[in-house]
């Protein structure tokens, strides 16, 4: 631009054509879009993220942007045809001269200076790719209606183009420049770059656009029917492919083989075979939807990037002018007292002001309205670029939401496929082996493969893999018997469609977050807010940390009165000195975890970590040394917390939680604590108890293991930790709670069950059968409240002394029969298990 006018009217343009654009682009979007779920959006415990919806035009934001603009007009040659003209110096107006802008303003804009237009000139640029997007027809008019205003009020620009302006952002990177009509009016033809600027400027300016816009519309027009033919072929390529499936299928089903089948059945296989290949359509629609959705998202995120470097930029850019409008302030705040002082001079002593002062005062008085024109464009510039920036988080999160919800709708398909082929296997009446068993056989195959890191191609159709670890490490399938390994396969297609479908509402993560940043310069404190956030799940990257602090919460006196390097001690005096159960030890490690890959092999890495803290733990606590039980408990806490903390884990579970002799080889704490839980059966489940007693079913045989390594191998591993989030919290009053709500949650299957042998076999494994975390959670805290702990404590007392009188009468009747047995010739051979063991 000539003038600083014209360069203000110029960026203001291209300013009001991106929001226009922007705002325009969103509007559609969101006329044509079709969200997979009517409801808000939620997330998951691990997954990052976001509620809330597609945000419309900010209404704050357009007043702010009208309350910012600057009225201006072009008073001469703006775009290329100024660009080609020397830069002129006006002592009235602003210098932008390069040595200026270097100085004061470090890197914000380049100097308007003669020299090479590749260097003078760059493009300004927004968070869209303008230059591929393809206008439509209505675009292509309102804009040439628009340069036909312009021309009316820039006074003799003749060939007005809309060039890139003499204007640089120093931290901007560069890109090819485009004109902005060319933007606009030719779309991907990239014809118009064989122009030079000269022509442009021409009289054929108009000519030659007229000529590419009718160039563009044909190739536009080409293109809409190439792809119409792309999509008849596609869907030509689609029905022979499904007509050679079928041919192929037919095949196996000779008018020879078909005699001998009824024809109900051949009917039903037909049938079988419609649903898998309408579910293989299904499902391929889905993962290509799927890819989409991915590459949208990063495409997204990378234009998110590009935004808010462009706005760090611009802060810095006004930071600068900023400081510099202050300096200047100052200065004119100077020079207005020199001014004053100098002037009652005048009048007292008659004596005038030199013209070249008043000149220098001009001079800053222009310079100063100048930076504020130009700061409260750069104003209007971050309010804009804050509003594109919020709308394409917003349009992310959305693709977000809507991949999620899509891939647990896959999950759930896949699932109903693995339920289908099991269907389809059960054996029919005839012992021949049909073609179609075959099939259905190698679908079974291929569905049971787990995810390794070489998948060799296969003929037949695989559904989704899943991962042959969670994130636990436990094993999600398993090795041996195929059946197990459906139902295995399936049950963990389950469980990722419930994780994938919470986390379309409202984020436990984003919560977990606040809190942690509003307890970042003050200590964590037990309070209601923590106690709910728990109840709810720790998410798994925040589960170390939370562990540790609750663990010191419980055990902070024991660690206060122990001597530096406690740990290390115990550790070293159970490895140098005898220690009765290391034996034991030993033999159970192994034994512990074989099914999670930490603790599957001598060699793995949980394993020596274990031996650690058992033995240390037998060193500091003989009374109980090591019970089986401890074990399990120890690895647990080893898969989030290092060896010293899981060491002080333990101390909390059993010296804390737990009442004595809990693991001592009475397991005294364990019998009064199943008695304890049938009282709170027979008063929170009544229906349920009553059923139990009267088939005369113990299920405290099922129970006992739950309270003595708090569930560990009895549910599934994303419920095994909840659980142990409110327990290493709460305390023990949770393992009722819990034990209780699986009762609850499955209390209608049980009840349909009328015979002992049926119950008693249901309750071995219906524990691996519930899978919603936030169903049984919500039981556990909920419907079964009040839970007074003080009622708790009390049953205990009460059955304590019980157990207790039934214990000493035991050990009467065992020493009589000592007696007896020494007295008597005949019995003398009789020995005890316990004898022999010692």
């Amino acid at each position: 631009a000539a003038t600083r006018q014209d360069m203000t009217y110029w960026l203001q343009e291209l300013q009001q054509k991106r929001w226009e654009y922007c705002n325009n682009l969103d509007a559609a979007k969101r006329d044509s879009r079709t969200s997979p779920t009517p409801s808000d959006f939620s997330k998951g415990l691990v997954a990052k993220d976001n509620p809330g919806s597609i945000l419309s035009q900010n209404a704050s934001a357009e007043r702010a942007r009208n309350i910012l603009a600057v009225e201006t007009s072009p008073t001469d040659l703006v775009g290329e045809q100024a660009a080609s003209q020397p830069a002129p110096v006006q002592p009235s107006a602003i210098n932008f001269s390069l040595k200026q802008w270097s100085t004061e303003l470090k890197n914000s804009m380049s100097s308007l200076r003669k020299g090479s237009n590749e260097n003078r000139k760059s493009i300004f640029y927004t968070t869209e790719e303008w230059e591929l997007l393809d206008p439509s027809p209505k675009d292509l008019e309102d804009s040439m209606a628009l340069e036909e205003k312009r021309k009316h009020l820039a006074e003799g620009s003749k060939g007005l183009t809309g060039s890139a302006f003499p204007f640089d952002f120093g931290r901007i990177p560069h890109k090819p420049r485009r004109p902005l009509k060319d933007m606009i009016g030719s779309g991907k033809n990239r014809n118009s770059s064989d122009a030079s600027p000269a022509e442009w400027c021409s009289g054929n300016g108009n000519k030659l656009v007229s000529e590419l816009q009718l160039k563009y519309q044909s190739q536009q027009e080409e293109l809409e029917k190439l792809k119409k033919d792309l999509l008849s072929q596609k869907e030509l390529v689609r029905l022979l492919q499904q007509t050679v499936r079928s041919s192929q299928y037919d095949k196996y089903f000779p008018s020879r083989l078909c005699e001998g089948i009824p024809k109900d059945k051949l009917e039903l296989l037909h049938q079988k075979d419609d649903q898998i290949l309408g579910l293989n359509n299904q499902l391929e629609k889905l993962n290509l939807e799927k890819d989409n959705l991915q590459q949208e998202v990063k495409n997204l995120k990378y234009k998110v990037g590009e935004l808010n470097e462009q706005l760090g930029m611009l802060m810095e850019t006004i930071q600068a002018k900023d400081e510099v409008i202050m300096k200047l302030s100052r200065q004119l705040s100077e020079c207005e007292d020199t001014t004053s002082s100098q002037s009652g001079a005048v009048n007292s002593s008659g004596t005038t002001c030199t013209s070249k002062e008043l000149q220098e005062l001009d001079r800053l008085k222009d310079n100063l309205q100048g930076y504020k024109t130009q700061n409260k464009f750069l104003n209007k510039e971050i309010l804009e670029l804050s509003a594109l920036r919020r709308n394409a988080e917003a349009r992310e999160r959305e693709w977000q939401a809507k991949y999620t919800s899509l891939e647990a709708k896959l999950c759930q398909i896949e699932s109903k496929y693995l339920i289908l082929l099991q269907e389809m296997k059960t054996p029919v009446c005839s012992e021949e082996q049909s073609p179609a068993r075959e099939v259905i056989t190698q679908l079974l195959e291929d569905a049971l493969k787990a995810e390794t890191s070489e998948q060799p191609e296969q003929a037949f159709f695989k559904p989704h893999l899943v991962s042959e670890y969670d994130i636990y490490g436990f094993q999600t399938v398993p090795e041996d018997d195929d059946e197990e390994k459906l139902v295995a396969k399936s049950r963990a297609l389950d469980l990722k469609s419930l994780s994938l479908s919470e986390n379309r509402e409202i984020s436990a993560g984003v919560k977990w977050e606040n809190y942690l940043a509003s307890t970042m310069n003050r200590e964590m404190m037990c309070c209601v807010e923590l106690k709910n956030l728990i109840r709810s799940g720790i998410p798994h990257e925040h589960r170390s940390k939370m562990w540790k602090w609750c663990v010191n919460l419980h055990v902070k006196k024991f660690k206060d009165s122990a001597v530096p390097g406690y740990f290390q001690t115990l550790l070293q005096n159970a490895l140098e000195k005898q220690n009765p159960a290391s034996k034991q030890i030993e033999l159970d490690l192994l034994r512990t975890l074989p099914n999670n890959k930490h603790y599957s092999s001598p060699t793995s890495e949980g394993i020596q970590k274990l031996r650690n803290v058992l033995l240390a733990f037998s060193w500091r606590n003989p009374d109980i040394g090591y019970c089986q039980g401890l074990n399990r408990l120890v690895a647990i806490a080893l898969l989030y917390l290092e060896q010293e903390d899981a060491f002080w884990c333990l101390v909390t579970i059993v010296e804390v939680f737990m009442p004595r002799d809990y693991y001592t080889k009475t397991l005294l704490g364990s019998q009064v604590d199943q008695r304890v839980f049938k009282d709170l059966m027979s008063e929170k489940l009544p229906r349920l108890h009553a059923h139990f007693e009267q088939y005369k079913v113990d299920y405290t045989l099922i129970t006992f293991n739950w309270f003595l390594v708090v569930f560990v191998d009895s549910v599934v591993s994303d419920i095994l930790f909840k659980i142990w989030d409110s327990f290493l919290y709460e305390g023990p009053k949770v393992i009722f709670r819990f034990a209780l709500a699986l009762f609850k949650y499955k209390e209608e299957e049980i009840l349909k069950l009328q015979d002992s042998m049926s119950i008693f076999k249901y309750l071995r494994y219906f524990t691996r059968t519930i899978l919603d975390a936030r169903k049984l959670t919500g039981i556990a805290f909920g419907d079964l409240n009040p839970f007074p702990l003080r009622q708790i404590r009390n049953r205990r007392t009460y059955h304590l002394e019980k157990v207790r009188l039934e214990l000493t009468e035991l050990e009467a009747i065992r020493e009589d029969f000592l007696r007896e047995r020494d007295t008597c010739v005949e019995k003398r051979d009789l020995i005890s298990d316990d004898e022999e063991d010692s």
